[in-house]
């Protein structure tokens, strides 16, 4: 399995752009489930919550495209520091605003701007990939390391935020990750040698998203990102009714762990099925793992089904990414990546309003059907729009 990970990294400037990214990426983890942390207790409400922490997502959604095209038509590192001062105060001002019990609309202003300059470092990291090992298999064993990465993120930080949260202090977890924000953000904007170079964009008007393999994908990512958001903040709830409220950061970490082993078994493989085959494989294959959690009342034993329905997350990302990747002309390669990271961020943003809404109306336990008829019309999309897919002008990388 280690095999084709090795000599990733040896060329100049890998490991640094690495690092950075993912110290800067840590907070995509902690900030959802530390606003609903934060301000459910202190409003003593999951709508509340959900909703401030929707209205973080959907401005996200909204922005990153646009911050995208800046990064192509400027470069990483002149877009990157305005971005990080300004989000970093942004999301300063929401633990203030919390904290002195400020009118709700401050809450959600705050969580606006947040959103709106909180940049997809996960795109640029990938894009510096493409420019480094582009055309060769290398890409995808990197695309995979990448989706491993998110996923350590998402085993980590949710459990960091809830310890720090429940027993430190409730603004605990939103602080570390304003340090991992600025100082993994700034640390990428000072790796120059390996960004991608600033290319002439041939077509002002053109958008990756009106290419129609594009635009399915971001369609399929918008219904798992609700899948992503509603299980974050249902199983938040799911523990607190249960009794053990402090783990709920471990019962997402075991979604996210899931994921993160079935992304090192998939990036060390050598695929002989298309990437398009290995995308709504790994679609139906997430639905089936999801299934069982809407009938199971016991924590322990939903830490079990959550790990196997997280298994399915890191291939259909790694193959989601190859496939834009493929698709998008370099000089759009970043805002491209962008549409898939905004589309999950918006489907997120859709599942935190419905999951907190539902959590409240029906118990946990139910609004996690939420869940499954999200991911159920991921399937749907992705499979009657496969063919919107296929890539017949050249074989994967992965199959040298």
């Amino acid at each position: 399995m280690v095999g084709p990970y090795r000599g990733l990294f040896d060329k100049p400037g890998v490991k640094g752009f690495v690092l950075a990214g993912f110290v800067g990426r840590m907070p995509m983890s902690m900030l959802g489930i530390g606003i609903v942390l934060l301000v459910s207790a202190l409003t003593e409400s999951y709508a509340t919550a959900g909703a401030v922490a929707a209205t973080m997502n959907i401005s996200f959604a909204v922005a990153a495209p646009l911050s995208g095209r800046l990064v192509d038509r400027f470069g990483q590192s002149r877009v990157i520091v305005p971005f990080t001062v300004v989000n970093g105060l942004a999301l300063a001002a929401l633990m203030l605003c919390a904290g002195l019990g400020l009118p709700e609309w401050t809450l959600y202003a705050s969580g606006l701007l947040i959103g709106a300059t909180s940049l997809s470092l996960g795109s640029m990291v990938r894009a510096r990939w493409s420019t480094i090992h582009g055309g060769s298999a290398k890409l995808h064993t990197a695309f995979a390391f990448e989706s491993v990465a998110d996923e350590v993120i998402f085993v980590t930080g949710p459990a960091l935020v809830t310890v720090l949260a429940t027993s430190v202090n409730p603004f605990a977890g939103l602080i570390v990750a304003l340090v991992c924000m600025v100082a993994g953000s700034m640390a990428l904007a000072a790796q120059r040698r390996t960004q991608p170079p600033v290319q002439e964009v041939r077509s002002a008007g053109g958008t990756p998203i009106l290419i129609p393999g594009v635009a399915l994908l971001a369609a399929v990512y918008l219904a798992l990102g609700s899948v992503f958001g509603s299980v974050d903040l249902i199983t938040v709830a799911f523990a607190e009714e249960h009794g053990v409220k402090g783990a709920s950061g471990f019962l997402l970490a075991s979604f996210a762990g899931g994921s993160m082993v079935s992304g090192l078994w998939f990036g060390s493989r050598t695929w002989r099925i298309s990437l398009r085959g290995r995308f709504v494989r790994a679609l139906c294959v997430f639905l089936v793992g999801l299934l069982p959690i809407a009938f199971i009342g016991d924590a322990r034993v939903m830490a079990v089904a959550l790990f196997v329905a997280g298994l399915a997350i890191s291939p259909t990302l790694i193959t989601g990414f190859s496939l834009t990747e493929r698709l998008v002309p370099p000089s759009l390669l970043t805002e491209g990546m962008a549409w898939i990271s905004t589309s999950i961020g918006f489907g997120v943003a859709v599942g935190a309003w419905a999951g907190g809404r539902l959590t409240e109306a029906f118990g946990a336990s139910n609004a996690y059907v939420f869940a499954l008829c999200a991911a159920f019309v991921a399937v749907v999309v992705g499979l009657g729009g496969s063919g919107l897919l296929r890539l017949p002008e050249a074989p994967s990388p992965a199959k040298s």
